[in-house]
């Protein structure tokens, strides 16, 4: 008796085979979805199709922007271009001001304050007669500054300007402190113009009466405030300044100091409200006879009774040297 043939094991390879060429045929195929040239189709859409959505989403981004165009708009309607939104307290530069001097060192030495220079020779100290002559130039030639020229009011303590106008700064008045005389730098005698920084809306509180003044401030600026109201005192609404050497040495070494036209910025600048037209008062500083050889540290302080005064943060304050070869 034969034995049986033993089953043969089904062989799975020809139906995997059968397999992926029916999926092979049933896969996607993307160059008939991206253009079907037989129903003239793209990305399964006729011509018609995307001609809606093209309207549509123009018509949507076009009432969008109008919209966004229009709150702008409507926004900037609010606002004075004059006027800050944010004022003294409610902005960042608050209710101090600060106090700025000219000149200053050239670009490449931002953070020096030394005013240096050596002897009496023209191209010695001509940075320093250069600089203050660009500083300047907007105080001597009105077409500088835009919208100065018919709004300038001669004003006085006794005659603020009328609104729409802003005050003359009177450059002779600042003699021996001009262009012509070099500053005096040629004479070993430099002078520094001080500037009380803007801030929008800030009224001084006026030390106008000698009775009342602050006991750090300086004995001579005070005999000076007294003598000013005894002589002129229609003209105590003023924001004081001093200058004088940080430490008793520089003190001897600076020698006697000259203000001018006055000792301080008068009243009837402020309040600034950016007019027009408007420069910032300026007082000169002529260091007479300032030693020389050695390095002078000098302090100049603003003084109203709403000016803190902070040597740390130069609050009220402003430091330089001077060194004169």
């Amino acid at each position: 008796m034969s034995k049986p043939r033993p089953m043969m094991q089904p062989h799975h390879h020809s139906s995997l085979e059968e397999e992926f060429q029916i999926r092979r045929k049933e896969s996607f195929h993307w160059g008939p979805f991206l253009y079907n040239s037989e129903k003239g189709t793209v990305m399964g859409r006729d011509k018609k199709s995307w001609a809606k959505i093209g309207v549509f989403y123009t018509a949507f981004y076009g009432v969008l922007v109008a919209l966004v165009a229009i709150c702008i708009w409507a926004f900037f309607q609010t606002l004075d271009p004059r006027i800050p939104k944010w004022t003294l307290d409610g902005s960042l530069i608050g209710t101090n001001p600060g106090l700025g001097f000219r000149p200053l060192p050239e670009m490449e030495n931002v953070e020096s304050t030394l005013i240096w220079y050596k002897g009496t020779q023209h191209e010695n100290y001509r940075q320093w007669t250069d600089s203050l002559d660009e500083f300047l130039a907007v105080y001597k030639v009105p077409g500088l500054t835009p919208g100065r020229g018919q709004n300038i009011y001669n004003c006085d303590y006794n005659q603020p300007p009328p609104k729409g106008q802003v005050c003359d700064v009177d450059i002779k008045t600042w003699s021996p402190c001009t262009k012509e005389n070099n500053y005096s730098y040629h004479k070993s005698s430099p002078c520094v113009f001080l500037k009380l920084n803007k801030i929008y809306g800030w009224i001084p509180e006026f030390y106008n009466s000698s009775s009342e003044l602050p006991e750090n401030m300086p004995k001579s600026l005070k005999t000076y405030i007294t003598d000013m109201e005894k002589t002129q005192a229609h003209k105590m609404n003023t924001v004081w300044v001093s200058c004088e050497g940080e430490n008793p040495a520089d003190q001897e070494n600076v020698g006697p100091v000259d203000y001018l036209p006055i000792r301080g910025f008068p009243g009837y600048f402020y309040p600034y409200q950016n007019s027009e037209g408007y420069l910032s008062p300026l007082v000169a500083v002529h260091f007479q006879r300032p030693k020389r050889g050695i390095i002078i540290n000098i302090e100049c302080k603003a003084w109203a009774r709403n000016i803190i005064h902070d040597r740390k943060e130069r609050l009220g304050s402003v430091h330089f040297e001077l060194l004169i070869d």
